[in-house]
């Protein structure tokens, strides 16, 4: 019988009584009815149904969460100049600029009162004829992240530094190694390379050192490197074990001056669709010493992350929403498609849900204030 059917059943049996009686105990019934109908659902076993009260409250919608953004989780990217005066802003990367080694502490004394726990750091030598066919300014001591790294353990020693290890911003062919007389990388001699580059920034200070070239054994290297040199006990080992090729780099590229001269980066990167090859390489990487395991891009790779956290259970997993993630966002925002920060929020707590525990974020200026609130 239908709620409706039953009030109409009731006011016939009732004429009798006056119309207000009539509809009081129309209702009382009716309540009675519904009350009995709740009953029976429970007992048939369809009360799993019912769920709107478990996130009817801001707080309990937060429980429903298996991880929520904090500030520890975030590590903010930088991008270091080797002119110490230079603060430009990067057109096509809202709200961010390269800075010179003059302007970083200005720059970050307020973040880290704010709350800011980590950093990561990109050299971008701007200087003419810097640049060379091996990298040669990326471990120079007088060079931009290696100054950097001094600077920052002096002024703030509780800063947790990540050294970006590359070749791509400091060779005159903008690759991420040593090339061949015929243009292809030359693994063994990359591997090497990267190696040292990464001793010389965990030699300086650095508290990670996360190597984002894609040589294979290049893990390997470094940690036996550290090994003898006594370091492994106290530096991280962060891998960027899943990092694909594709077109959301562009303004970080515009950003580092990291553009390839020739060709692209698709025999070393990973394609967007080999999600097996991701399986093997973040396989391949936990068993040669890494500490952290990186899934790059984040948005559109949500699968990977929640492989690298299936894989490598005992690991904490970063994932990198890139610059091109970034930009977008930004531009919808702009183009009043959706609230930017509700969106920063949204996309950040997808790559959470899928598995990530360190997010490494352009929007960490804005998280650490969006996060008080």
């Amino acid at each position: 019988m239908s709620f409706s059917t039953l009030v109409s059943d009731l006011a016939y049996r009732d004429n009798g009584d006056s119309k207000k009686s009539t509809l009081s105990r129309a209702a009382s019934y009716a309540k009675s009815y519904a009350s009995t109908a709740a009953t029976s659902v429970s007992i048939s076993g369809d009360i799993s149904s019912q769920l709107h009260g478990g996130y009817s409250h801001p707080l309990t919608r937060s429980w429903q969460a298996e991880r929520q953004l904090t500030k520890s989780m975030l590590i903010y990217p930088l991008f270091i100049s080797d002119l110490p005066s230079e603060e430009t802003l990067i057109p096509s990367l809202p709200s961010q600029y390269r800075r010179g080694l003059n302007k970083l502490v200005p720059h970050l004394k307020p973040l880290v009162a704010k709350g800011l726990r980590s950093v990561i750091l990109f050299g971008v030598p701007v200087t003419p004829n810097v640049k060379d066919a091996l990298g040669t300014a990326a471990d120079d001591p007088n060079g931009p992240v290696i100054q950097a790294i001094l600077l920052l353990r002096k002024h703030f020693p509780n800063l947790f530094i990540v050294a970006d290890v590359c070749l791509c911003e400091y060779t005159s062919h903008g690759h991420c190694g040593i090339l061949r007389d015929d243009g292809s990388l030359n693994n063994t001699l990359s591997v090497d390379r990267i190696s040292d580059v990464a001793m010389a920034y965990a030699e300086a200070g650095a508290n990670c050192v996360a190597p984002s070239d894609m040589n294979d054994g290049r893990i390997r290297a470094i940690k036996l490197k550290m090994i003898e040199a006594g370091l492994a006990h106290r530096v991280v080992l962060m891998s960027y074990a899943a990092k694909f090729s594709g077109c959301l780099y562009g303004p970080f590229r515009d950003a580092a001056g990291s553009c390839p001269s020739f060709g692209d980066r698709k025999c070393y990167q990973l394609p967007p669709g080999g999600r097996g090859l991701a399986r093997r390489a973040i396989r391949r990487d936990i068993g040669e010493g890494a500490d952290v395991i990186m899934v790059k891009p984040a948005s559109s790779y949500l699968d990977i992350i929640s492989d690298a956290k299936e894989i490598g259970k005992d690991l904490p997993i970063s994932a990198y929403q890139v610059s091109g993630e970034y930009a977008m966002i930004h531009a919808a925002a702009k183009a009043g498609v959706f609230d930017l920060k509700t969106m920063a929020f949204e996309s950040t707590e997808g790559i959470l849900r899928a598995g990530a525990t360190i997010i490494v974020s352009y929007f960490t200026p804005q998280f650490l204030d969006w996060l008080e609130t």
